[in-house]
């Protein structure tokens, strides 16, 4: 049985793609006891309300992880708490840097500080593969917010709130992703843009990155930077998927794009370990006050190992795009 079965759990940013997916999930599978969902947005708090019937077991906090003491209001008598909250657009960042700051940076202190004030036992905080190596203000407040949530676990002392984080690459299904763009164009019979036509991406769908999140509240210890093994893809497979035949035309790298994205750079490979069957990898935290222990079915990774899309051991074909794109709908 999951711990969080019977538990009372917040999200932040529960309106989002993967928060609508993890109520989802949790409400069906996990019989929690309440879920708070935290988010600024009172349109969309009002959308998921109703798709989700006014469940019961569902709380609705409008509120800003800015604001530290309506945090600590919303985290009240809370055991586990997901943290999704941030600003995302790669482009949008580069525009307005400080906006991210305060949000994935500041933001994600404030949610480190209110969990250890309010008596929570475990923090999940999602990460991107922008984290690694960044290149762009998104990745660096990201990485930013990585290191204070593994660094959180020193920050907490003697209490007994412990921080862990995933990092995982493009979600299929989110708002974020390129494919509802790419569907809206193709019925239109408009050329599909492409950054660069050798790009490569991580793919994940959503139900697999809840699946990650609530497994990890299983076994964490606190410190954890989980990764998962997944394929990767061409860019150009996943527009022929989307849309046999199609032409694409190739618009160039935007600003802070990378050509392949990196889930563990080379750096965090000395640290590494596959874990799960090798489902999994986890980075181990570089230096642990709180009484961590390397995981007993832990197998250290090749030397000079990094995981990156270009160089990945597992791919999508067009075809396995097409199939899980259908599964996802």
């Amino acid at each position: 049985m999951s711990v969080l079965s019977g538990s009372s759990i917040l999200v932040t940013g529960g309106t989002g793609s993967f928060g609508k997916k993890f109520i989802r999930t949790v409400l069906d599978e996990l019989s929690p006891k309440r879920v708070v969902i935290y988010s600024r947005d009172e349109l969309k708090q009002y959308e998921v309300r109703n798709a989700f019937h006014n469940d019961s077991r569902l709380r609705w906090f409008i509120g800003d992880i800015r604001d530290d003491r309506r945090l600590l209001r919303a985290m009240h008598g809370v055991d586990y708490v997901v943290h999704a909250a941030a600003l995302k657009q790669v482009d949008t960042a580069e525009y307005n840097p400080y906006e991210f700051v305060k949000t994935n940076v500041v933001g994600s202190q404030n949610v480190i500080e209110s969990a250890i004030d309010a008596g929570v036992k475990r923090v999940v905080a999602l990460s991107t593969d922008k984290a690694s190596s960044p290149i762009n203000l998104y990745g660096a407040t990201k990485l930013t917010a990585d290191k204070l949530f593994i660094d959180g676990n020193h920050y907490a002392a003697a209490y007994p709130t412990r921080f862990s984080v995933v990092r995982y690459g493009n979600v299929m299904g989110s708002r974020g992703s390129v494919i509802p763009f790419f569907k809206k164009l193709a019925e239109e019979g408009k050329p599909l843009p492409i950054t660069d036509m050798r790009c490569t991406r991580f793919l994940i769908t959503l139900s697999q990155a809840v699946r990650m999140v609530t497994g990890l509240f299983d076994f964490m210890q606190g410190g954890e930077l989980l990764v998962p093994h997944i394929p990767s893809m061409k860019i150009v497979d996943l527009a022929q998927a989307i849309a046999p035949g199609a032409q694409m035309t190739d618009v160039g790298l935007r600003p802070g794009e990378k050509l392949h994205e990196e889930m563990i750079s080379p750096e965090e490979g000395r640290r590494a370990l596959s874990i799960k069957d090798g489902r999994y990898f986890v980075i181990q935290p570089d230096l642990a006050t709180w009484g961590y222990e390397p995981l007993e079915d832990g197998v250290p990774v090749p030397e000079g190992f990094a995981y990156r899309s270009n160089t990945n051991d597992l791919w999508y074909s067009p075809e396995q795009i097409a199939r899980v794109l259908s599964t996802e709908e």
